[in-house]
């Protein structure tokens, strides 16, 4: 873990990663166990922010191990829409960009011959021919 009272520095992206996997897989031992946030492992790392964290993504030699434990405690909501008290998992979740929108695709088939007794259809563009009465 990072020093705390200072701001996050990793040497090389193996230490960043054995910082994190310290917070994502704790010892058994450990019991007072908080559940795995995006907030609780950038303050593990030893970042001032959620933000700082982010910014460390940027880094191209970072950026792979961050969206990795950023897709982790992302699956760790995901398995919390499973409990008796899921909202607070949907309210994280919609944060990481998913959305419960419902997408309703309605199809009409017709089969067969349709007729139409006294009507006749006219193309749009054949403005110039006489619609007989």
């Amino acid at each position: 873990m990072a020093k705390i009272g200072a701001p996050a520095h990793f040497e090389s992206p193996e230490e960043m990663d054995e910082a994190i996997q310290e917070y994502l897989f704790p010892s058994p031992l450990d019991t007072n166990r908080l559940p795995i946030t995006i907030t609780g492992l950038a303050y593990h790392l030893g970042f001032e922010s959620r933000q700082s964290f982010y910014d460390y993504e940027k880094r191209e030699a970072f950026s792979y191990i961050i969206k990795r434990a950023r897709l982790y405690v992302e699956s760790m909501y995901e398995l919390r829409l499973q409990g008796d008290k899921p909202t607070g998992s949907i309210f994280a979740l919609k944060n990481m960009g998913w959305t419960d929108k419902q997408e309703i695709d309605q199809k009409t088939e017709i089969s067969g011959s349709m007729v139409f007794t006294g009507i006749e259809m006219v193309r749009p563009d054949a403005t110039d021919q006489e619609i007989p009465s």
